[in-house]
């Protein structure tokens, strides 16, 4: 099994679950939630990150479209800040928009992977 910390971002209760399963199925079992752009900005830039020791996750999956903060505010704010300017970063979408995908791809993210996740995918971008 991966022994990577990953921070998934998603507000949607069944894409969550079938990201989840399908990180288990890829290996990925040390994982995190956050169900809004508020929420991840907290876990990835909070008080916790000034602890000394702390790394934060090794990537993200970040759904683009959240409540509070949508995906291009917390990524304008993870390239913004110190701590995190060079985290992993991958978006999750579901829109084929190629404004929205070049916005992605703008803000430094490794890939867009289509929503729903599947192992598959997950396996030949994170392996």
């Amino acid at each position: 099994m991966q022994d990577a910390e990953i921070l998934l971002v998603e507000d949607n209760s069944n894409c969550e679950e079938l990201a989840l399963r399908a990180l288990r199925k890829a290996g990925y079992c040390n994982v995190a939630v956050a169900r809004d752009g508020v929420e991840a900005l907290g876990m990835l830039l909070g008080e916790k990150t000034k602890e000394a020791g702390y790394h934060g996750p090794n990537f993200v999956l970040l759904d683009m479209k959240l409540p509070k903060i949508d995906g291009v505010g917390v990524l304008q704010r993870i390239r913004g800040d110190e701590r995190t300017k060079r985290l992993k970063v991958f978006a999750l979408s579901s829109s084929e928009d190629p404004n929205d995908l070049e916005e992605c791809m703008s803000l430094g993210v490794l890939a867009v992977l289509p929503k729903p996740l599947n192992p598959e995918t997950l396996k030949r971008w994170l392996l």
